[in-house]
């Protein structure tokens, strides 16, 4: 996966440009590439296992599609480089978003969710560092390699300056209900 993520990076002139016209430190195919299940097996066999997990998490949220369903509508390699972060954001007209860590090296920023309630917290004193995670404005999840994280679209969430010395490589994803 981490060859095919770097011949990406390598062979997609469009998403290098976007990627240095809008400051990302690094390589994204989010807005060049729309076909990576089909371009690459291998996307595609990731893409069978996540449409498995998303099923699953849907039903672990007790959504209710009204039969309807979800679906795959976007799949990006991002390639972090080294000091370069990505700010906090929301993934609009989805409803589950997620990403599959392919290269998590030591000093590999962390994954940070914001608690959704954390603009209705306007007087409230800070918490403890040992504040139980629920309690918590921000968690930390350190992925590693192999891994796959997912969270309902609406949670604001980025990615911290990248402090490892090599890119952290990771496949994002979207999916709709249709």
């Amino acid at each position: 996966m981490e060859a095919a993520c770097r011949m990406l990076a390598a062979e997609d002139s469009a998403g290098r440009a976007w990627s240095k016209a809008h400051g990302y430190g690094g390589y994204t195919s989010y807005a060049s590439l729309d076909d990576l299940p089909t371009r690459v097996s291998a996307f595609g066999e990731l893409k069978t296992l996540l449409d498995r997990h998303a099923k699953a998490f849907a039903q672990d949220l007790a959504f209710d599609l009204q039969g309807g369903r979800l679906k795959l509508d976007s799949l990006w390699v991002n390639v972090l480089k080294p000091g370069a972060a990505h700010s906090g954001h929301i993934h609009p007209h989805s409803v589950i978003s997620g990403t599959a860590y392919v290269a998590t090296p030591k000093g590999a920023s962390a994954l940070k969710l914001e608690d959704p309630r954390l603009p209705l917290m306007m007087a409230a004193p800070p918490r403890r560092g040992d504040a139980p995670e629920d309690a918590r404005p921000f968690v930390y999840l350190q992925p590693e390699a192999g891994a796959v994280l997912m969270w309902e679209s609406w949670l604001r969430h980025e990615v911290p300056a990248n402090a490892a010395k090599a890119d952290r490589i990771s496949i994002s994803f979207n999916y709709g209900w249709r």
